[in-house]
């Protein structure tokens, strides 16, 4: 993680703001919350109804997990837990004894029936944008007094980091359904923050919790976050004044125009793991995607330095593999199975397929940025008249996630943050069965070496078996890797602590921004 104070293009603009401030008393400050814009949208508010990087971030804050992350530490720390441990050598008993006071926002107790109530509904909801596969080996959950037992249907040493994430958000059984969501507005929690007032998918305000108590060592300052659209909305935003802090909201261009020297701006880059994935429809058998010999057609034609250079501008890195560069068990395996932008050798696999040039195929893309970059996949898998696309964009985020789960498209791009630092993260949900891709792939060889890495207690002894996984996946390509980059976060020059929402973890430790 590094930060730097930073200018930007709307470094006029930031003088504008610093300005109007100093017409302000220090008390009136301190007290007006700070504003992010961010383009990564909310999509529910309970835990249990979206698993995208949007909304995770925001429920680190509001609510708490039986344990969580520290800042740039990877291992898990109690939170509502006091303590946390395996029962048995077979890593197949988890059991955490909770804290005694621990309440939501509301006084309820939070108890070992609630973190129960928490996890068994994720799984009987099943919601198909929810969580439920990062939890998909979990048989049942056990609550007696402070004590809660999950008992797993497999060995799985990654648990205690899964149930660290904001996945594992614990809610109040008074608010929150047994076999349904939550569909009262705003949310009950436990975290450092609760929700003042909220307007789906354009804003929400977040006051410090005066019962909060858990792993965070005191409550921030009053938040204020608006979602828009667009990259192009956020910047918009950002040169007219009318946000702090500006998350996952500039255009690469804007980023890579940034230059040293303007002190009105900061800018924090984190060491972040975003990658950026090609997914393939195995579902529908009129899918010419289906036959993995076209799918190798596609991986032989992706261009990865166009993309990172001409849409992105270089703020983003070629991606070769299902586990980006900087995590245990990264491999190339891409790389080493296709010569990147070869239409003779796409060309040989589809006529192995027996299908007629131009193959004609729809790609689903969201807006913004994710616009650009699906034009220019247009022009790469259309090189030789091997395919010919139909690009189809969906502005809102809900329904492109609805549209992608349901099989619309054959093929569509999607991008993954992981919820904790280890390569396991990257597999299960998205190559293991159930995967939350919702793609149709299957694969007993993959399965079985998952349940393999998740018997080792030392990630180190995973690393070949992780790199077979990545190997076999080049191979059945259910998805070609694009790209992954760093996580860029810009405030204002009188906002301090940016750099605790650049985290690679997905994290926004909101709780961490403060006023000069």
């Amino acid at each position: 993680m590094k930060s730097n104070r930073l200018g930007t293009a709307a470094g006029a603009a930031a003088l504008l703001l610093i300005g109007g401030h100093q017409l302000l008393t220090s008390q009136d400050v301190q007290r007006r919350p700070i504003v992010i814009g961010t383009a990564s949208s909310l999509t529910h508010l309970d835990p249990a109804g979206a698993y995208d990087s949007g909304s995770l971030a925001l429920y680190n804050n509001v609510y708490q997990s039986l344990l969580t992350f520290e800042a740039g530490s990877p291992t898990p720390r109690p939170d509502v837990a006091k303590s946390c441990r395996f029962t048995d050598s077979a890593l197949k008993t988890y059991q955490c004894e909770l804290r005694n006071d621990v309440e939501f926002s509301n006084g309820h107790p939070v108890t070992a029936e609630a973190v129960k109530h928490s996890f068994e509904r994720i799984l009987r909801i099943r919601h198909p944008l929810g969580p439920r596969p990062l939890f998909a080996n979990l048989r049942s959950v056990e609550a007696r007094e402070s004590l809660v037992t999950f008992h797993l249907g497999t060995a799985d040493a990654t648990w205690p980091y899964k149930i660290a994430t904001a996945s594992g958000s614990i809610v109040d059984p008074a608010e929150f359904p047994f076999d349904k969501l939550r569909e009262k507005g705003g949310a009950v929690g436990s975290g450092p923050y609760t929700v003042s007032s909220y307007r789906e998918g354009k804003e929400i305000t977040l006051e410090p919790n005066p019962i909060y108590k858990g792993a965070v060592a005191r409550t921030g300052t009053p938040i204020h976050i608006r979602y828009y659209p667009t990259v192009k909305d956020v910047e918009a935003a950002w040169t007219a004044t009318t946000i702090d802090v500006a998350h996952s909201g500039l255009p690469s261009a804007t980023l890579a125009q940034i230059e040293p020297g303007d002190r009105d701006v900061r800018l924090s880059i984190g060491e972040g793991a975003y990658t950026r994935y090609l997914a393939m429809n195995l579902r529908s058998p009129r899918n010419p995607l289906k036959d993995v010999a076209a799918r190798r057609a596609v991986a032989a034609l992706v261009d990865r330095g166009r993309l990172t250079s001409e849409v992105f501008h270089h703020t983003v890195t070629p991606l070769y593999s299902l586990v980006p560069q900087g995590v245990t068990g990264h491999d190339t395996a891409f790389f080493d199975e296709y010569p990147e932008m070869d239409p003779q050798y796409a060309a040989q696999r589809l006529r192995s397929a027996g299908l007629t040039t131009p193959v004609p195929i729809t790609l689903g893309h969201h807006s913004g940025p994710a616009a650009m970059e699906a034009r220019e996949l247009k022009q790469q898998l259309e090189k030789n008249s091997l395919f010919q696309v139909e690009l189809v964009e969906v502005a809102d985020w809900n329904t492109y996630q609805k549209r992608c789960e349901r099989g619309d498209f054959d093929a569509f791009t999607t991008a993954w943050t992981p919820d904790f630092p280890d390569p396991d993260n990257f597999v299960q949900p998205l190559v293991g069965t159930g995967n939350i891709l919702h793609n149709g792939y299957a694969s007993a060889e993959v399965d079985k070496a998952i349940q393999d890495t998740q018997r080792h207690a030392d990630r180190g002894e995973t690393i070949q078996r992780f790199r077979s996984i990545q190997q076999t996946v080049a191979r059945d390509v259910p998805l070609v890797p694009l790209w992954q980059k760093k996580n860029y976060v810009v405030t204002r020059a009188n906002v301090t602590g940016g750099h605790h929402l650049a985290e690679g973890n997905g994290i926004w430790r909101l709780w961490e921004l403060k006023w000069l």
